[in-house]
C-alpha cells in the first residue's frame, strides 16, 4: 500500500504546517499522498452538511455515508470510531505512496517530532520510533546526539523524502 509516517507534537507546534509542506514537496516528486489527522480535542468533529443528502442519511440513522461524484469522494460518520489501523486499512483502496498521520502519539510508526520550546522536549519520553526531531529552538546536546535533528522544516522534509522514511504497510 505504501509507507506510513507520523507527525507528532504538542498543540500549536506546527504539525499542520509541516504536513502541508511535506505533502507539497512529496507531490512535486510524483508521490501520491494521503493524510489522517487525529482530532485530539473534546467533542465531536463538526460535520456541517446536515441539510444535504448525506447529512439527512446520517440523521436517519446511517452508520456511515459516502457521496461520490465527478472525481470526489466524501465519507462521513457520526457514529464510527475507527482505530488508526482500521483507517490505514481503509486507505489501502487508494494505492498511496505515503500516508502522513498527524497525531496518534502512542502509535508505533516512524515519527517526526516537532518541538517549539524546550518544555516540549518531554514529548520524547512518551513516543517511540522517532525518525527525526524538528525544533524551533536550540536543543540540548543530549537530544542532538540521540536523534537526527533539524531546525528547518524544509531540510527535515528533504531528508525524509530522500531517505524514504516511513514504515511500509500492506
Amino acid at each position: 500500500m505504501g509507507k506510513v509516517l507520523q507527525v507528532v507534537g504538542y498543540q500549536n507546534s506546527g504539525k499542520t504546517t509541516f504536513v502541508a509542506d511535506y505533502i507539497k514537496m512529496a507531490v512535486e516528486q510524483g508521490l501520491k499522498v494521503g493524510t489522517i489527522k487525529h482530532h485530539g480535542h473534546p467533542g465531536a468533529i463538526d460535520i456541517s452538511d446536515h441539510k444535504k443528502d448525506t447529512g439527512k442519511h446520517r440523521q436517519a440513522g446511517a452508520y456511515v455515508s459516502v457521496v461520490e461524484g465527478n472525481g470526489s469522494v466524501i465519507l462521513t460518520s457520526e457514529q464510527a470510531s475507527l482505530s488508526l489501523v482500521q483507517l490505514l486499512s481503509l486507505y489501502s483502496q487508494f494505492q498511496l505512496d505515503v500516508i502522513v498521520v498527524e497525531g496518534y502519539k502512542a502509535a508505533g510508526y516512524p515519527k517526526v517530532v516537532l518541538i517549539r520550546s524546550l518544555d516540549d522536549i518531554k514529548i520524547l519520553e512518551d513516543v517511540v520510533n522517532v525518525s527525526c526531531v524538528i525544533s524551533k529552538v536550540a536543543l540540548p546536546e543530549s537530544i542532538t546526539e540521540e536523534y537526527r535533528c533539524f531546525t528547518n522544516y524544509f531540510e527535515g522534509i528533504k531528508w525524509l523524502l530522500t531517505n524514504k522514511v516511513g514504515e511500509i504497510i500492506d
